[in-house]
């Protein structure tokens, strides 16, 4: 028996929490993440995302091969039933598999056409000369996302005119 030690001292007592009965779910949230940033070092457990559901694969070797048909035992047709959904669940599993991939494959391929598409516009813009804007009687600056740079232009009574620029940038 082990030998009495020294008593323990007294816990602190937590102050009482009013109970809050949230009225939907944006007040239970807002009651979630008060809770936790009443003490933010406190470490916030967060789930792993779990693991897509798979059917069983089909046994290598199948030893009672049966079915419905007459000569059967009356508990043979509940086996030979079970046998069936299960074969027929992992074949909706496998279509909704080769589905999702080739939904996969197709935003794939929409994404990496938008990207081409976007590239070619990009490529389009920078082959297009540059155009300015007046801002003073003597000099102009490029428009927006160009390098800036002085050139001269001219004014049509007082109207901004816009010239191409000779250089490319």
């Amino acid at each position: 028996m082990a030998a009495p030690s020294a008593p323990r001292p007294p816990r602190p007592r937590k102050e009482p929490q009013p109970l809050v009965i949230p009225r939907n779910a944006a007040e239970e949230q807002r009651l979630r993440l008060e809770r936790l940033m009443r003490n933010p070092e406190k470490t916030v457990p967060i789930p792993e995302k779990l693991n897509e559901w798979a059917p069983r694969p089909p046994p290598e070797f199948v030893r009672d091969v049966m079915g419905s048909s007459a000569g059967a035992g009356s508990g043979e047709f509940h086996v030979y039933r079970h046998l069936r959904r299960r074969e027929y669940q992992r074949q909706d599993f496998m279509d909704a598999m080769a589905e999702k991939q080739r939904l996969d494959e197709e935003f794939q391929k929409k994404l990496e056409r938008n990207k081409m598409i976007a590239e070619e516009q990009t490529a389009k813009r920078r082959r297009k000369p540059c155009s300015v804007v007046k801002i003073s009687s003597s000099f102009c600056l490029p428009q927006k996302n160009k390098k800036y740079e002085l050139v001269p232009s001219v004014s049509i009574l007082g109207k901004v005119k816009q010239k191409k620029c000779s250089e490319n940038h």
